[in-house]
């Protein structure tokens, strides 16, 4: 039996399902990249604003870079099982806030028409870093890149999320339809902005006057969002469908703790999310400060430490003394620069960091943190460390934890068919290659400046610094670096 609409009543006790009439569910929000995330995320305080009895606020979900969450949800009615895993047990309860979801080619034209309809009120995203095709050190749009030359040139068939949201705002101009407001849902710093930068800076090489319509009269508000959700396994579909008795295809495994803080700037109105826990401020960029680099930086430093000293998971990882001395002294170097939000401690935040790495109910692949590593390090490391070295102080772990990004890349530069998931990967290698030499492995790697900029590697304080921290892994006989390295 699989799980769906006429199944739901045959759940058991303890999971909790919707309680709605989801077939009088309004479509009034796309989501753009619908993953685990999404649907750990977003879509489960939208189901909470539904389940208190405002039906306005249902989702279509669109995969962007595949159809598979379409061929796995569109059979269960767009139900899926959220269970939040901690050291004491699970909470399952089935999610009915998407009501469709759509993905591949065949349906591109179908999502175009949903999201230029009047119905559609809000189109959010969670696309990753990459998917906005921003430079990672200039922040600038990077207009050559194939996929956005291919939009540019077939903007009535649109690929990419930019050329999606500039066609579908193209038709509401010309149809006197208010725009939607686009909220992105990322894991960058102030992600509304930089979400409004690339869709102004893509409108403007294809419509200069529907740029400056999009400038004058669409939100992108800001958002900060943190819940640690690992990608799902095969294992977790069995053991999360043997505990519902029912098959669910795509099941959703996450942490128990949960945060949505969201700046409160809507063109045409939004769901009362905080009947789920979501919280609304003008301080989104303090609360998204604090999360990605007391959060993502360190998870990033532990994916590098964790690929390197041979720990499959987040929690396996915070068993090694090494990692965990070396996140402490990290965390310590971004409180000194870090301005909390007003009222919350900082210390008391990462006490709970600690927590919520170490659950062992949680298997988050240090592999799948350590993608994109290019995409991440400015808003995750180099942002604190920039600011460090603006006040004038030393770096010493974070430049460690750089030195850890390093090795993990001339590592992979070193192992036959060695890879990188990373956009950058092909430059990233080749400088990781050539030579063996760890000052010149450490310049190199600096030189790249879509990643570093061009101030980093005429620091010469920092330089020593990230050279000492290379050697000083290098030297660690726990830490599995290059074994062409030489030093």
């Amino acid at each position: 039996m699989k799980l769906c609409n006429a199944s739901l009543s045959q759940l058991p006790a303890n999971v909790q399902r919707p309680g709605y009439d989801r077939s009088q569910v309004a479509r009034s929000i796309v989501h753009l990249g619908v993953g685990a995330f999404h649907r750990a995320h977003q879509a489960m305080y939208t189901h909470a604003v539904l389940a208190s009895g405002d039906l306005a606020w249902g989702i279509v979900g669109a995969g962007i870079v595949s159809s598979g969450m379409k061929t796995a949800l569109q059979p269960q009615d767009g139900l899926y099982t959220l269970a939040a895993m901690g050291p004491a047990g699970d909470q399952l309860q089935v999610i009915g806030s998407i009501l469709e979801v759509l993905g591949g080619e065949d349906d591109d034209g179908q999502l175009l028409d949903i999201m230029r309809a009047p119905s559609t009120r809000i189109v959010s995203m969670t696309v990753t870093e990459k998917g906005y095709y921003l430079d990672p050190a200039t922040g600038d749009l990077q207009l050559q890149m194939p996929a956005i030359q291919a939009d540019l040139a077939n903007p009535a068939m649109p690929k990419t999320i930019l050329g999606l949201i500039v066609r579908a705002l193209q038709h509401r101009k010309a149809a006197a339809i208010p725009p939607f407001t686009v909220l992105s849902c990322d894991n960058l710093p102030s992600n509304g902005k930089r979400a409004k930068a690339a869709v102004v800076a893509f409108a403007e090489a294809a419509d200069a006057e529907l740029a400056d319509w999009i400038k004058r009269e669409v939100s992108f508000p800001c958002t900060m969002v943190d819940r640690i959700t690992p990608a799902t396994t095969d294992a977790d579909r069995a053991n999360i469908s043997a505990k519902i008795g029912m098959t669910d295809a795509w099941p959703v495994v996450t942490e128990e703790f949960s945060q949505w803080v969201i700046e409160d700037n809507f063109t045409m109105g939004r769901p009362d999310w905080g009947k789920g826990g979501a919280v609304f401020s003008d301080e989104i960029e303090a609360w998204e400060n604090m999360k990605l680099r007391c959060l993502n930086g360190t998870h990033s430093t532990l994916a590098y430490l964790g690929q390197l000293t041979g720990r499959e998971t987040v929690a396996q990882a915070m068993q090694l003394p090494l990692i965990t001395n070396l996140l402490d002294a990290l965390w310590l170097e971004i409180r000194e620069v870090l301005v909390a939000p007003k009222g919350v401690d900082s210390g008391a935040y990462v006490e709970s960091l600690k927590q919520r790495f170490g659950n062992p109910a949680i298997q988050h692949r240090t592999a799948q943190i350590a993608m994109d590593g290019s995409q991440k390090l400015p808003q995750r490391l180099l942002a604190t460390l920039r600011d460090r070295i603006a006040a004038g102080l030393s770096s010493p772990t974070l430049a460690t934890a750089i030195a850890a990004w390093m090795h993990f890349a001339v590592k992979a530069a070193h192992t036959p068919g060695g890879k990188l998931n990373d956009p950058l990967s092909d430059d990233i290698l080749l400088k990781a290659k050539i030579s063996l030499q760890p000052n010149e492995i450490v310049r190199n790697l600096l030189s790249i400046q879509n990643i570093f900029g061009t101030d980093l590697i005429s620091n010469t304080g920092f330089v020593a610094e990230l050279e000492a921290g290379f050697c000083q892994l290098a030297q660690d006989p726990e830490v599995a670096t290059a074994s062409q390295v030489v030093l």
